[in-house]
């Protein structure tokens, strides 16, 4: 596979604040292997996660050799057809746009195992991989077996699809789908997790990619640390994404304009520990050790 851009649009990324401009990254159009945006450690200064966002058109390809990386391969609108190691899928797919409904599929590529997927319609594929963990399984994850929580009320409230979290066996990623409505916040109250201080705090660098349901929408992103050397605000717009090295990082829906993102996450030690921004721990309404199922919720 031919390297890797590392960002599309470098005219609109120039155009922001310093900080800004290496935190968000805009979507380019696709290129020959349809890839529109990439961050690894090589272009985003931290360690461990890379991603790499594709569409597809049907019969197009994507390849990774085998190295010690772990991969998580995410068909998050349309089919393909996957194999990883012994696995071998056909139609891995569950919705044509990632607001029809069902979780996304999930396959999980141990370090060792090569990946081939080839789109067999029109698809949008995440690749992204981070250095293997003592746990290294190749599975598929179905969509029917993928807990979807609520989360939150009121101006809070969000869906959560769990892709992979620390329940499920992994080496070293984290997966997630959050759903905001529209007027919603979400990644709320305001948390951290960028220090290893086991079991209160894991350190996690955490990546954000975002879809709107209406295409001209946008959200609010603030990435800050509590003595603000960081303190930044970005206003993200369909497939851009956000980098979280460090600090805060809560997410804000404008009215009528519902946001999804994936959010794909990796560190040292395979934990989903925070802290919550003291400031606004008031507002804390949900338990990350009791994730209400949308099933209960709309018993």
């Amino acid at each position: 596979m031919p390297p890797i851009p590392t960002t599309g649009s470098p005219s609109d990324v120039d155009r922001l604040p310093g900080a800004a401009r290496h935190l968000l990254r805009r979507a380019a159009s696709p290129d020959a292997d349809g890839v529109i945006s990439h961050v690894d450690p090589g272009n985003a200064g931290w360690d461990w996660v890379t991603v790499t966002v594709h569409r597809l058109v049907p019969g197009q390809a994507l390849s990774r050799e085998a190295d010690n990386q772990e991969r998580l391969v995410l068909v998050l609108e349309g089919r393909a057809s996957v194999s990883a190691g012994e696995l071998h899928l056909e139609g891995v797919g569950s919705r044509a746009s990632v607001f029809d409904g069902p979780a996304a599929p999930v396959v999980l590529v141990a370090p060792g195992d090569a990946v081939r997927l080839v789109a067999q319609t029109n698809a949008l594929v995440v690749v992204a991989a981070a250095p293997g963990g003592a746990t290294r399984l190749t599975r598929y994850i179905a969509p029917e077996d993928i807990l979807v929580e609520a989360r939150g009320e009121g101006n809070t409230a969000r869906r959560i699809h769990h892709l992979l979290d620390t329940q499920m066996e992994a080496g070293r990623l984290i997966a997630f789908e959050v759903y905001t409505p529209g007027g919603n916040w979400s990644s709320y109250p305001p948390h951290k997790h960028d220090t290893e201080n086991p079991p209160v705090e894991a350190r996690l660098e955490e990546y954000y990619l975002y879809r709107f349901a209406r295409p001209q929408g946008f959200g609010l992103q603030r990435v800050y640390t509590a003595d603000r050397s960081l303190d930044e605000s970005m206003a993200v717009g369909d497939l851009d994404a956000v980098l979280v090295p460090e600090g805060y990082h809560p997410f804000g829906a404008p009215a009528g304009y519902d946001a999804y993102y994936l959010n794909v996450m990796a560190g040292p030690n395979r934990a989903w520990h925070f802290t919550i921004d003291p400031d606004h721990a008031w507002l804390m309404n949900w338990s990350p050790a009791a994730p209400r199922a949308q099933e209960d919720v709309n018993a």
